[in-house]
């Protein structure tokens, strides 16, 4: 009996291991998914980097003499709703840094140990933004006709995919692709069998890509996902004729006064850079999109974006299908984050983890924030009002 029970065990655990090598096998994504789990600071560097380099004549802000440390006292709401001081604040979402610029100047900045300004960090979902920039940009020379052009027109390859046919560049650029695309929620296995997690750790996107499916009509569904990206930002390297660290370098980073390399990275040498989540810039840096943003795609007197696509993306009208979040009831709007509550106009590019560019015109205010985990809720209007002498008070 005993060596029976022994054998039959042996047979299920050989069974469960020939199992887990044909997934391995038609998933060889997977180990790096086990191995590496939800993505880290560091987790970028596993894979090839296209560099991009920083202006000739970089811009600098000013730093104040005197820092605003008062903002340390101030009292704000964390995901709990549990009020406490911006400095705790801080330390419940493992924030590595926190700046705040306003008209051109630095007025505050916490930096962890081993963070600066100048620090190269992973930015997540801050890079669909970017996408949205370069889009734009693509549009105004004519290299890309109308939003409203299909797919396929700039990536062919796909047309053997009937998934495909119907899907517009808008029907992405609004995550309404209607493709097939599984998040981490769900619990652990559903996590490791994600689309999320295969689109980070694959080697080769574009193959990934060309085999989705239908889930919806193109246009009648929202749902977050970063194939949508993916798939746009293939069809700009189409349609431009460069690669996209190439394009965003020239007709980005050079021109609103990058003072340091950034970085986007790829599924493997000379591939595709994963733009939906493998954006790597500094903060001082990536505080200069928000200005470039904030002075409608200007830049010291270079229209580097056109003044109505920025208008277009962060104007507050956001479309009303797209579900909200937080008390602020954010929604998205061609891959920016705006909040519809109260006195708006604001606007913000998120990353997982934390990482956030926050633009507020009202206030002539830009903060970035990279950290570990972030401590949820939204005291950016705060801390822009509160700064600027302006009232604010959190709904009830």
């Amino acid at each position: 009996m005993i060596k029976k029970i022994g054998y039959g065990l042996a047979l299920i655990l050989s069974l469960f291991v020939l199992l887990l090598c044909i997934l391995f096998i038609r998933r060889p994504e997977l180990i790096r998914v086990l191995r590496y789990q939800t993505p880290a600071a560091e987790t970028y560097k596993i894979y090839p980097q296209s560099l991009v380099s920083p202006a000739d004549t970089p811009f600098h802000f000013v730093k104040a003499e005197k820092m605003r440390e008062d903002l340390d006292t101030m009292m704000v709401f964390d995901r709990d709703k549990k009020r406490m001081t911006f400095k705790d604040y801080l330390e419940a979402g493992k924030i590595n840094l926190f700046m705040v610029i306003r008209n051109d100047t630095v007025i505050y900045q916490k930096f962890k140990p081993g963070y600066s300004d100048t620090s190269l960090t992973t930015l997540f979902s801050v890079a669909k933004s970017m996408v949205s920039i370069m889009l734009g940009q693509a549009i105004e020379e004519g290299k890309i006709k109308s939003l409203d052009d299909r797919l396929l027109v700039y990536v062919p390859e796909l047309k053997k995919n009937p998934a495909f046919d119907q899907i517009t560049l808008r029907n992405l650029m609004e995550m309404k692709s209607g493709l097939e695309f599984s998040g981490l929620e769900g619990g652990l296995i559903a996590a490791f069998l994600s689309d999320e997690a295969k689109y980070y750790y694959t080697e080769d996107l574009k193959k990934e890509l060309s085999k989705l499916k239908a889930d919806h009509p193109p246009g009648k569904v929202w749902k977050y996902k970063s194939v949508d990206v993916m798939l746009l930002s293939w069809a700009l390297e189409q349609a431009t004729g460069k690669k996209i660290a190439a394009y965003f370098q020239d007709n980005i980073w050079k021109k609103i006064g990058a003072a340091h390399p950034a970085s986007w990275g790829l599924d493997h040498v000379d591939g595709l850079a994963n733009t939906a989540s493998r954006f790597q810039a500094t903060a001082i840096d990536l505080a200069k999109i928000g200005r470039l943003y904030l002075n409608k795609g200007n830049y010291n007197g270079d229209q580097v974006v056109p003044e109505a696509w920025v208008a277009h993306s962060v104007h507050a009208n956001a479309d009303p299908a797209v579900p909200v979040k937080g008390w602020q009831k954010t929604r998205q709007n061609y891959l920016w984050w705006l909040p519809q509550e109260g006195i708006n106009g604001d606007f913000a590019a998120e990353g997982m983890r934390g990482q956030r560019l926050y633009v507020d015109p009202l206030t002539h205010t830009i903060i970035v924030q990279f950290a570990l985990r972030g401590a949820g809720d939204y005291p950016y209007r705060k801390i822009s009002r509160y700064l600027s002498g302006l009232p604010f008070t959190y709904p009830k």
